[in-house]
């Protein structure tokens, strides 16, 4: 598993769920818990991972969506 973004906006967090479920890319989304241990504040982003063999296709699947900016670039993970 690869990530694919990190970030803290639950809306952001749930288009790309939608994005990805609707390509059929399987994902996981890890650090939930630690957001709900840190008071439901937002300071801890969750991240996204997918299939190693499917980052490319999410990664273009995002741009195209309009936000690849969110990407977490390989030099990141």
């Amino acid at each position: 598993m690869k990530e694919l973004l990190r970030s803290n906006d639950p809306v952001l967090l749930s288009y790309v769920g939608a994005l990805l479920d609707e390509a059929g890319i399987a994902f996981t989304v890890l650090d939930t818990n630690m957001s709900v241990m840190e008071g439901s504040i937002g300071i801890l982003p969750r991240r996204v991972l997918v299939p190693d063999d499917r980052i490319d296709q999410a990664r273009k699947l995002l741009t195209e969506a309009g936000v690849g900016h969110d990407i977490t670039r390989d030099e990141q993970a």
